[in-house]
């Protein structure tokens, strides 16, 4: 646990899974990228689906929901999905909360590895959400293109992660930064996509950012033109990267990245050299 102010904050890993070397590093040359997120023999390298639980005010509230329960057993296996620590349910279980405890449910996007965990399958296939007490909230950008997707985002964007939730009302569309609660800000960060957003935590004067896929690694963070291949509008998040560069230097924030298992949190600062770079931080997950 790490302690922001009054904020308590976990770290889940909801699962791991195995990539394309060249969509998690876009066109960077995999010489120049090898040496720091070792492929295996296929060029795959590790993508971890981290998940935020923040405890603050006696609300429990969760960034983002993960891959989640729902995955096809062929799509795990292609993924070579490991989800031997139990997923969100058993960081919950660690924690003694259950599902029914999460009050608020921040979809930073609804790519599926991000929003598969808003719901589970019930009684005869019917899809029920998976935290039944929470709200649910998404930027209205992101909604629309996930009901409008076209050929290259079909496959990522699965109705059953979100509609069941918007026509229930549980899910709530955000039009632009948003207030989520005290000390909890949505900011919209396209680029990945264009209705994308990150989460920036403060509390007794300390700040920390869920980047989320504004940078997929710590690696994409550090370094501008370093991206995935995933991003719809490139040269955005690189603009975005730029102007958060800046704030998490003069904040001194915490960044917690969603897919990092090396560095999967750590703060970016200017080394004596004055050349910048993310230290990691070292904390055990939920």
């Amino acid at each position: 646990m790490i302690t922001l102010g009054d904020m308590r904050l976990h770290l889940i890993n909801d699962c791991r899974v195995l990539v394309e070397g060249g969509g998690a590093f876009g066109l960077v040359p995999r010489a120049l990228w090898r040496g720091m997120m070792p492929p295996d023999e296929d060029n795959r390298v590790p993508m971890t689906q981290h998940v935020l639980l923040v405890q603050h005010g006696g609300r429990n509230i969760l960034i983002d929901a993960g891959y989640g329960e729902k995955v096809p057993e062929k799509q795990r296996g292609y993924l070579f999905m490991d989800r031997s620590t139990g997923g969100v349910r058993g960081a919950l279980a660690r924690l003694n909360l259950t599902p029914d405890d999460i009050d608020l449910v921040i979809d930073t996007h609804l790519h599926s590895d991000h929003s598969s965990g808003n719901t589970v399958y019930g009684e005869g296939g019917a899809i029920l959400p998976m935290y039944p007490n929470a709200e649910y909230v998404v930027q209205a950008r992101e909604y629309y293109d996930a009901t409008h997707p076209n050929e290259r985002t079909r496959a990522t964007y699965l109705a059953e992660n979100y509609v069941p939730l918007y026509e229930s009302g549980q899910l709530r569309l955000l039009e632009g930064d948003t207030d989520l609660g005290p000390g909890i800000r949505g900011v919209v960060t396209p680029g990945h996509t264009p209705g994308h957003m990150s989460v920036i935590l403060e509390s007794g004067g300390q700040f920390a950012m869920f980047t989320c896929d504004l940078s997929s690694y710590a690696i994409h963070f550090e370094r501008l033109g370093w991206m995935t291949a995933y991003d719809l509008e490139p040269v955005v998040t690189l603009e975005n990267k730029r102007i958060y560069q800046k704030w998490a230097l003069e904040t001194n924030a915490l960044l917690i990245f969603p897919h990092d298992p090396v560095r999967p949190m750590g703060r970016y600062v200017e080394g004596a050299d004055g050349k910048h770079a993310v230290v990691k931080i070292d904390e055990p997950y939920a």
